[in-house]
């Protein structure tokens, strides 16, 4: 193999006549010898460590109400005190509640974010 490095990666995930074999001689930091897999520092570089948050309620109560189970939810998740600013606006419809949650790192926001689908 002339010094390079043999790595195997399976399309079906079983042996056999689906399997292919690649050989590779290095790998850099942006990609990695599995197929559909990167560097997870290329994907999350912590530049982006806010989620909002905007929803139209018909009245405060539930705004509020809202505005409490999305804090308790960034909380569980936080490492270092995630900033949580709310806004309400009066609206024809009723309340309108905005919410910015800035968290210390972007795989807490991501985590947040995923938990909440």
């Amino acid at each position: 193999m002339n010094g390079g490095v043999k790595y195997v990666h399976r399309l079906s995930g079983t042996q056999g006549a689906n399997s292919e074999e690649s050989t590779m001689s290095k790998c850099s930091a942006d990609e990695t010898p599995v197929c559909c897999c990167m560097d997870v520092g290329t994907i999350m570089d912590n530049s982006d460590c806010t989620a909002s948050y905007s929803r139209v309620f018909t009245n405060r109560a539930e705004a509020d109400e809202t505005l409490a189970a999305l804090s308790a939810r960034a909380r569980s998740v936080e490492s270092e005190p995630c900033q949580i600013t709310s806004t309400f606006t009066e609206v024809a419809d009723g309340v309108r509640l905005d919410i910015d949650f800035v968290f210390a790192c972007e795989a807490e926001t991501l985590i947040f974010q995923l938990g909440l689908r």
